[in-house]
Order: structure tokens, then sequence, then C-alpha cells
């Protein structure tokens, strides 16, 4: 047998799982890792879905207007200009503002949230400009 002892030993020794069951079980952090609350709530509100997706929607319904009225060329031209402005981004560690994308979709010239009190989303800690990029990359 070329297999080995070690081999045997996993073979024949059972594992046992030893968690709990019942009533009184409670959550396995090592095995289960941290649970997430948000996760489990339902949305707040029924509009809350169609507000995440807000920006989309619109975004759809003008490339449907534009169909409508001159034709599939100019909506699909203006589609390839928002991927390859999409696509055009400063370093992972620097904020980009996406002026260019505003300035497509008629936004540059309005005042919102994010102008006054920023994206929530983006946060003033600034990480680790090496280890950001190279994550980015797919480095690491």
């Amino acid at each position: 047998n070329s297999r080995g002892a070690s081999s045997l030993l996993k073979d024949t020794v059972p594992l046992l799982d030893f968690s709990a069951s019942g009533p009184f079980e409670g959550h396995d952090l090592l095995r289960r890792g941290f649970t997430s609350v948000k996760s489990e709530l339902l949305p707040s509100h029924p509009l809350e879905p169609s507000e995440k997706n807000f920006q989309l929607n619109q975004d759809k319904t003008n490339f449907a207007t534009l169909r409508n009225i001159q034709g599939l060329h100019a909506s699909l031209k203006l589609q390839m200009e928002f991927r390859a402005v999409k696509q055009v981004q400063r370093l992972p560690f620097l904020h980009s503002s996406n002026i260019a994308l505003d300035t497509l979709r008629g936004n540059d010239e309005c005042i919102s949230f994010e102008d006054i009190l920023n994206d929530p989303s983006q946060s003033e800690v600034m990480g680790e400009p090496h280890l950001m990029t190279e994550y980015k990359l797919g480095l690491l």
C-alpha cells in the first residue's frame, strides 16, 4: 500500500461535528463568520429598490426616447460614449469625480447632495496607494 499511514488515519477516523443543535444553538463564529443584519432586513419602504436603481432607469428611459426620436444610431453612439467615459478614472486611491459622465448626462450644471456633502460611499480615509493599485490590477 503506497498511501501511507496519514491517509489511513484520515480514511478511518470520522470527523465529528461538535456544533450544538436545537433551540439553544448559538452562532458558530469561527465556522460561519459574522452575521449580517443588513442582509436579513427587508426594504424599509416599497420605493427603496426603485430609488437605488434611479440613475440606471433614467438612462434606459433617455436611451429609449432618443432611439424613438432620432433612430437607433443616436442611442448606440451615446451608449458607447457612456462606456468609454466610465472606463477613464483616476488611480484607485484618488477620488474620481467623473465630470465627463456628468456632462454627458446633463448633470454638470446641477447642484446635488454629493456636491455639498460629498458622496457617503466615498470616505475621506486614504489607503496605501501601492497596496490599492496592486489590488485593482489583480496583483494581490
